[in-house]
C-alpha cells in the first residue's frame, strides 16, 4: 500500500505515486539569500498532463537561476506565473535533474515507467503555431525554462515535465554527476554548434571565458570533442590545471590586464588609446598560446559588459562573438569599425532546442564529454549549495543535490577529489 508520504532516499514502489511529498520552496515573503529563502516543506505531489511524465527525482543540479528565484530578481518567477493564471504562491525550482519515471501521460509513446532519464529544462506548446511550422521551438513565445519560469522543477520528491525533455541517462555515471551537466552542458552545446556557417569546426581556435566555470567546462570539452582549439580565460592561476585537465590547449589569467569595463568613447584619444594597448596585449597572449598568430574564430562570452569590447576586437576576421549572459552587467558597447570592416558577428544564444540537447547528450553517452561534478550534497544542504554560488565560493565546475539517491557514487566521490587534487 502507498504511503501519503515518504522521508527522503526512501523510494516508493517503482510505479506508485504518494500524494504528498518534500520539497524546497521559495515563497515571496521570504525573497533575500538562498540560505533564507529555501525552505523544506511537504506540498501535494503535482498531477500530469497528457504529454508530460512525473519523475521520481534521484538527484537535481544547482544552477545560478534559481539564486536568482531566491533573490526575487531581476525576475519574481513567482509573480509572472501568477500574472498569468497560475496559483501557487511558491516556487519550486531545479532546472537539471536525473531520475526514475513513474508515471506517463496518455500522449505519451516514447517512455515507461522505469525509464532512467536525465531531464533537459526547455518547455513549450508543441501547438504553438511557430512549432507545427517546424521553427525552432526556442523561437516560440510559449518557450519557458522548467524549474525557473515554470514551477515544479526538480528541487522536491517528484517533479513534472514534459516528455520531450527526457534523455536517456549515462549508464556509466551516477545519479548525481547524470545530474550536473545538462542545462550547462546544452547551453553550451548551442553556443558553439547552433549557428549555422558559424558552427565550431576542427582547428577553429575558440576563446572560452570563465573556462573553470560550468559553462567554461562543458565548452572546453566540445570545442576539444570536434577537433577545436579551446583556450581559456580564468580569474587565477589555481584554476589553470583545472581547465589543461579538460583540454584547453592554454589559459589566461585575466587578472593580469587591467583595461576591462565598457569601452571608452572613440573621441576620448588618451582613454580609447589606453584601452587598445589593452586589448592588443589580450589578443597577444592568445597567440603566445598557440605559437602562432591565429585569433579565435569563436569567442565563447557571457561576463558581457566588461569583456564584450575586447572579445570583439580580438575574434578573427568573419568570425563571431556568441554570448548567453551578462554576469558582469548589460550595457555591452562596441567599436562598430571593427564589427564591419572585418565582418564580425555578435550573436545571442539561450540553453538549446530538443534536438542540441539530445546531441549534446549523445556526447556524454560516449563518454566524450565528463560532467565535471566538482560537489555533491545531501538534500538538506540545498540552500548552502545555492548561498555558496551567490557568494561566489562554489567549487570548479558543477554542483548537484542527492534527493532520492541514497547515497554518494563511488565515480563522483573519486571525480570531486581528483579535481580538487588538479585545482
Amino acid at each position: 500500500m502507498t504511503k501519503e508520504l515518504y522521508d527522503i532516499a526512501e523510494q516508493p514502489p517503482l510505479g506508485a505515486v504518494p500524494p504528498k511529498m518534500h520539497a524546497w520552496l521559495i515563497r515571496p515573503e521570504r525573497f533575500g539569500e538562498p540560505k533564507d529563502a529555501f525552505q523544506l516543506e511537504v506540498v501535494d505531489v503535482p498531477e500530469i498532463k497528457d504529454d508530460e511524465v512525473l519523475v521520481y527525482v534521484m538527484a537535481a543540479g544547482i544552477n545560478y537561476n534559481n539564486v536568482w528565484a531566491a533573490l526575487g530578481t531581476p525576475v519574481d518567477v513567482i509573480g509572472a506565473r501568477n500574472k498569468a493564471g497560475e496559483p501557487e504562491r511558491f516556487h519550486i525550482g531545479g532546472s537539471d535533474a536525473s531520475g526514475i519515471v513513474y508515471k506517463v501521460g496518455a500522449k505519451v509513446t516514447n517512455l515507461k515507467v522505469g525509464d532512467e532519464v536525465v531531464i533537459h529544462c526547455g518547455t513549450y506548446d508543441a501547438d504553438c503555431p511557430l512549432v507545427k511550422r517546424g521553427v525552432d521551438e526556442m523561437y516560440s513565445g510559449s518557450y519557458r525554462i522548467w524549474g525557473y519560469e515554470t514551477n515544479w522543477g526538480s528541487f522536491a520528491q517528484f517533479t513534472r515535465v514534459q516528455a520531450h525533455q527526457c534523455l536517456p541517462k549515462p549508464k556509466h555515471l551516477t545519479w548525481e554527476a547524470s545530474a550536473a551537466y545538462m542545462l550547462v552542458g546544452a547551453t553550451a552545446y548551442r553556443m558553439l554548434m547552433g549557428w549555422g556557417e558559424h558552427a565550431l569546426r576542427p582547428g577553429d581556435v575558440t576563446l572560452i571565458w570563465g573556462g573553470a566555470g560550468g559553462l567554461g567546462s562543458m565548452a572546453i570539452q566540445i570545442a576539444k570533442a570536434v577537433g577545436a582549439t579551446p583556450v581559456a580565460v580564468v580569474s587565477g592561476e589555481e584554476k589553470i590545471p583545472y581547465c589543461m585537465q579538460l583540454g584547453a590547449e592554454g589559459c589566461i589569467d585575466r587578472r593580469k590586464f587591467d583595461h576591462w569595463g565598457m569601452l571608452p568613447h572613440w573621441k576620448d584619444e588618451e582613454a580609447y588609446g589606453k584601452w587598445l594597448k589593452g586589448a592588443r596585449s589580450f589578443g597577444k597572449a592568445i597567440w603566445d598560446i598557440l605559437g602562432e598568430k591565429r585569433s579565435p574564430r569563436i569567442v565563447f562570452e557571457h561576463p558581457g559588459e566588461t569583456t564584450i569590447p575586447t572579445s570583439l576586437f580580438v575574434c578573427e576576421t568573419g568570425g563571431m562573438v556568441v554570448i548567453c549572459a551578462g554576469t558582469t552587467g548589460y550595457n555591452a558597447t562596441v567599436d562598430l569599425r571593427y564589427m564591419w570592416m572585418r565582418q564580425k558577428r555578435v550573436q545571442g544564444s539561450h540553453f538549446a532546442n530538443d534536438a542540441q540537447c539530445a546531441a549534446f547528450n549523445e556526447l556524454v553517452l560516449e563518454g566524450k564529454v565528463d560532467p565535471c561534478l566538482s560537489e555533491a550534497y545531501s538534500f538538506n544542504d540545498l540552500p548552502h549549495a545555492h548561498q555558496l554560488m551567490y557568494e561566489n565560493r562554489h567549487p570548479a565546475g558543477n554542483m548537484a543535490v542527492l534527493v532520492g539517491a541514497p547515497g554518494f557514487g563511488q565515480g563522483a566521490k573519486e571525480g570531486a577529489a581528483e579535481r580538487q587534487a588538479a585545482e
